[in-house]
């Protein structure tokens, strides 16, 4: 528009021919006489040019992705963004972003996939925040697993707080609160929810509300006020934020499926990206998430001095067998402890055992019913005096399945059984458990192996080869002969049948 408004004052001001403006300007006369003709610039005609930036390669990588989502759920597949970020730390892509989403586009379009409208909202710092729950699939050693995740958005500065949980029930939902409020470093004044279970037991008229006792000491506790969206689709558009958010944050560090040892691994991951998400700016805000996060942190109510209890409490009896029952399943206890009563914590993903204040033992909790969740060292005073239960022990079978019990172990007690017979082999296997309780596993395996590459099977030619050990956990090399050589002194077991050929002469 400004070129046309001095293409105009130099012909019709300066009296300036077409060609000489032409020339000037660098332009083809043709655009002169447009400008001459109407001072608004005519519209540009909308490129029909399909996608050609894109090598072959991408293209099929792409397709390929897309093609994987129909096998992911709903919610955790691609978008375009997160396929361009794959493209650069993957493929070393180097071409722009727009072409890539254009291009998912196009493949999006053929799907008929429909496109929501919102209102936007205004909010003001610290006043507000919203919670929502949300499945994902994770990858862990033993397979796919569904987990739930917890999130708390800040409504103005829009950061965000995600962690996982094995279940969704009330004593997830509490402690997702105080690990939110804890790393927001306060409390929002308004939080709002869906009509959840752990916090209403019954909907009313309204936004009227039947809260549970948990929940309401909770709001107690930390003194802010819970606000319910109307239940149905009528509340759908209430909570918009963490809405667009759970997807937003799923297909971003959700995608592909990641693969984690375990929950904790799985909140580290999660954690890292609400870090890397306080980088970004939303849409129709000049700050990025962290620099309002500067200004909302400040507005936030204080935590309270103490963090909540959210531990169920029991206190149960260790019977005969050392084990205590908590909801339904059983945990075994040191056997020293039996006939006497503990206090059971109950958290979602841990069983916290505990005498007067001390924790005893920690267990993963178990949702089944009636299942045995035992510890082999906790039977090992017992097995001292009863090594013959060792082969049958449930909590034997346990460590075997859960990777607890390595094949060092096993070819060391292997080798017992050999040498000495079930029997002996039996107590002298509990024997090295029992003084081995205080090392580090990984150190015991590395003096089996050693006594056996040694032909050395006594618990005292181990304790040995850990006297030869440095603080620095290195091994200082030992004379064979102190150990090795022994061998050549190995003698049969002795034959007394000829005696009794001397008995019966005598008689």
């Amino acid at each position: 528009m400004e070129l046309f408004e001095q293409i105009r004052k130099d012909y019709f001001n300066n009296k300036t021919s077409i060609r000489s403006i032409a020339r000037s300007y660098g332009i083809h006369r043709r655009q002169v006489r447009q400008a001459l003709n109407n001072a608004i610039p005519p519209k540009r005609k909308a490129s029909k040019r399909r996608c050609t930036v894109l090598l072959r390669g991408y293209k099929q990588q792409i397709e390929q992705w897309i093609s994987d989502d129909i096998k992911s759920p709903p919610k955790q597949r691609h978008t375009g963004r997160r396929i361009y970020e794959r493209l650069l730390e993957e493929h070393n892509y180097l071409g722009a972003e727009v072409t890539v989403c254009n291009y998912v586009y196009q493949k999006r379009k053929e799907l008929g996939v429909a496109t929501k409208a919102y209102i936007p909202q205004m909010h003001i710092a610290g006043e507000e925040a919203e919670v929502d729950w949300y499945e994902a699939l994770a990858n862990f050693p033993h397979g796919n697993e569904k987990v739930y995740i917890f999130q708390m958005r800040a409504c103005f500065s829009g950061r965000e707080f995600h962690k996982t949980f094995s279940h969704q029930n009330q004593q997830s939902f509490l402690e997702g609160h105080i690990a939110a409020f804890n790393y927001f470093g306060g409390v929002f004044k308004n939080i709002r929810y869906d009509n959840l279970t752990s916090a209403v037991k019954k909907v009313l008229r309204g936004r009227k509300r039947i809260e549970t006792e948990r929940f309401i000491l909770l709001r107690s506790h930390y003194l802010f006020e819970s606000i319910f969206c109307l239940p149905g689709i009528r509340g759908a558009h209430e909570k918009g934020g963490v809405e667009g958010g759970v997807g937003r944050f799923r297909r971003s560090h959700l995608v592909p499926i990641p693969q984690v040892h375990d929950i904790d691994e799985l909140n580290r991951l999660l954690l890292s990206g609400c870090k890397k998400d306080d980088k970004r700016i939303i849409i129709g805000k000049s700050q990025s998430v962290a620099e309002a996060w500067q200004i909302e942190a400040q507005e936030l109510l204080p935590l309270p001095k103490e963090a909540f209890a959210a531990a169920d409490i029991t206190t149960p009896k260790v019977n005969h067998k050392s084990l205590i029952a908590v909801k339904g399943n059983y945990y075994s206890v040191p056997v020293n402890y039996v006939g006497q009563s503990v206090e059971a914590q109950i958290n979602s993903e841990k069983i916290i055992i505990m005498k007067r204040g001390k924790i005893i033992v920690e267990h993963l909790r178990n949702y089944g019913q009636h299942q045995i969740i035992a510890k082999l060292s906790h039977y090992l005073p017992l097995l001292r005096y009863r090594p013959g239960a060792l082969p049958g022990s449930i909590a034997l079978h346990q460590a075997r399945q859960n990777g607890k019990w390595s094949n060092t172990f096993e070819q060391y007690w292997q080798a017992l059984i050999h040498k000495y017979g079930q029997h002996d082999a039996n107590k002298q296997l509990v024997e090295l458990l029992w003084w081995a309780r205080d090392y580090a596993g990984e150190t015991i395996e590395k003096l089996i192996i050693q006594a056996m590459q040694l032909g050395c099977y006594q618990l005292e030619s181990i304790k040995v080869l850990m006297r030869h050990q440095t603080s620095s956990n290195e091994y200082i090399p030992l004379n064979e002969n102190l150990l090795g050589d022994l061998i050549a002194y190995d003698r049969p077991k002795s034959d007394v049948t000829d005696y009794d050929l001397l008995l019966g002469a005598k008689t």
